[in-house]
């Protein structure tokens, strides 16, 4: 099963709590997405938007990794999604496991502390260097 993450899981060593035999595959996007801050923990979500994109990592992972996984986003109020298709930077698609949070008007401030997991995770990947400043400016939010 093909794991895209955005968020938190992209830092290898969180990741590792709850996958630790994930194999990460490549680099990818999620077109006409955003991301969102719905909760009041300051955790990201992910939204359906028109001219937007979401960058994360994408990994192999187990279904019993993929449990393990799905606990963990379940007890954070995000649930699985598996009906979504992630772009590689060649342009080819694949079918992606991914989690997020049910629809909410509300939006909050992103919790740094998570966000800096998420910066870590993302250079660590290699995600897009402007995507890496965008999150990082999250991370940053009195800047």
């Amino acid at each position: 099963m093909l794991f895209f993450t955005y968020g938190g899981m992209m830092n290898p060593e969180q990741l590792g709590k709850f996958a630790p035999k994930a194999n990460f595959q490549f680099i990818a996007h999620l077109p006409e997405t955003k991301l969102i801050f719905p909760n009041p923990d300051g955790r990201p979500s992910i939204e359906p938007a028109p001219g937007n994109t979401v960058w994360g990592a994408v990994f192999e992972v187990s279904s019993a990794e993929l449990k393990a996984i799905s606990a963990h986003e379940e007890s954070r109020g995000r649930s699985l999604q598996k009906d979504v298709k992630a772009v590689d930077r060649s342009g080819n698609k694949y079918p992606v496991a991914v989690f997020s949070a049910p629809a909410n008007t509300e939006h909050h401030p992103p919790s740094k502390e998570y966000m800096e997991k998420v910066v870590s995770g993302a250079r660590h990947w290699q995600l897009p260097t402007g995507w890496v400043a965008g999150l990082e400016d999250l991370a940053e939010p009195d800047l």
